[in-house]
């Protein structure tokens, strides 16, 4: 068979009947682009996730207190006695822990000029932006001493420097939070938005001390009260060993009995995230098969139109066989049609998934990841959907008897 013979002749069949051509070939351009949209948008949620597990710190754990036990009632979660300092000292000897972050959390009023906004207020140690891998983008970020003094001054997130101060430069600019003056020393670099939806640059970071005594109050029973720990667990140390050491020390450090349920939580943020990716790459699983079923429904349509071209081109077909064409030369015929039009449907509809993820991206406001990959994965399926789909249609072309050919009218 001569393959560039038998290119030719599918490429005039198709010519020669443009709009049958672009009809069959529109199921696929729609599989290929649901198909191509699909994955750009399914890989782009997983990158996203991954970012989020990074900007979080997969390698942390965060102990928090549990409910307290008064009378046979639970007191909620959180109310059991805090950690303290002291917490914190002892879990920084620990094996496992590269660092150890306190920090209580609040809400409130930040003001500078006439402007104020209500924003997240944190009190923390100087670990936090170790564990958060957090640096500032202008300024600095808190010191040791600042911390340990209890001095008034803040690190801010990028939300409250642009809601406050408007393009211009927030350092060395005063402001009141809770109604207590603190200067600000530095801008923390853009996290965006949070994998719960929530803005991590919506923040104001402050020592904890100030953050005690100042800003967000004390507790009633606990002066160097920590509301939550986050443990940073040392680069190569198994998490779910770190995890169950980090549980046994904090029952012998709060005097736990054997037998008694723990009054804290530990949570591995890292796990949940990923929890949480698998149902989304299940649900893209799930929206892939979709865009799968919409590329094989314009496979069948290709079928349909090449069953009924050969019906149509019955003499033609018996003309070259009498003229000594092959049973192998018709099928390739057929099959290049099939091909054609699946291979151009197929870029087409490539095209189309790029412009649909990108529209579905700026409708939605979520991540794509469009790459060649998943381009060239696309046009493939298209390509093998017409050589599935094809083939019937050109070996009943190949099989026809060349006498009986002629007589069709």
């Amino acid at each position: 068979m001569k393959y560039g013979v038998a290119l030719l002749s599918a490429l005039e069949a198709l010519r020669g009947n443009p709009m049958r051509s672009f009809l069959t070939m529109l199921g696929i351009m729609i599989g290929v682009a649901s198909v191509m949209a699909m994955m750009a948008i399914s890989e782009g949620a997983a990158r996203q996730v991954d970012a989020q597990i990074s900007a979080l710190g997969a390698n942390n754990l965060t102990v928090r207190p549990g409910s307290s036990q008064r009378g046979g009632r639970s007191g909620g979660a959180g109310g059991a006695t805090p950690f303290t300092d002291d917490t914190i000292t002892d879990l920084r000897n620990e094996p496992y822990a590269l660092a150890v972050t306190a920090r209580i959390n609040g809400a409130g009023t930040v003001v500078a000029g006439e402007t104020n906004w209500s924003t997240n207020i944190y009190g923390v140690n100087a670990d936090y932006f170790i564990s958060q891998d957090w640096d500032a983008k202008e300024g600095r970020i808190l010191d040791v001493t600042e911390i340990a003094s209890g001095d008034t001054v803040a690190v801010i997130g990028n939300t409250i420097a642009e809601t406050l101060f408007d393009g211009s430069s927030a350092l060395g600019q005063r402001i009141r939070v809770n109604n207590v003056p603190l200067t600000v020393v530095g801008v923390l670099e853009t996290k965006g938005q949070s994998n719960f939806g929530s803005d991590r640059d919506d923040v104001i970071v402050i020592p904890i001390v100030t953050a005690r005594n100042r800003v967000l109050g004390g507790h009633p029973t606990t002066p160097d009260y920590v509301s939550n720990i986050e443990v940073s667990v040392t680069p190569g140390y198994d998490m779910t060993r770190a995890q169950d050491e980090l549980e046994e020390r904090l029952r012998i450090i709060r005097r736990i009995r054997p037998g008694k349920e723990d009054d804290f939580r530990v949570f591995n943020i890292a796990d949940f995230i990923r929890a949480r990716s698998s149902t989304q790459a299940t649900f893209g699983i799930l929206l892939a098969f979709t865009a799968a079923v919409s590329l094989i429904v314009g496979g069948v349509g290709v079928m349909n139109i090449m069953l009924v071209s050969v019906t149509e081109r019955t003499r033609e077909i018996g003309l070259r066989m009498a003229i000594g064409a092959r049973s192998q030369d018709i099928l390739g015929q057929f099959l290049f049609e099939a091909l054609g039009l699946c291979l151009i449907g197929g870029i087409i509809g490539s095209m189309l998934g790029v412009g649909a993820a990108e529209l579905a991206s700026k409708l939605g406001d979520f991540p794509v990841n469009i790459s060649p990959f998943i381009a060239l994965v696309s046009i493939g399926a298209s390509v093998l959907v017409g050589l599935f789909f094809g083939f019937f249609p050109a070996r009943r072309a190949a099989r026809l008897n060349p006498i009986e050919a002629l007589r069709h009218d």
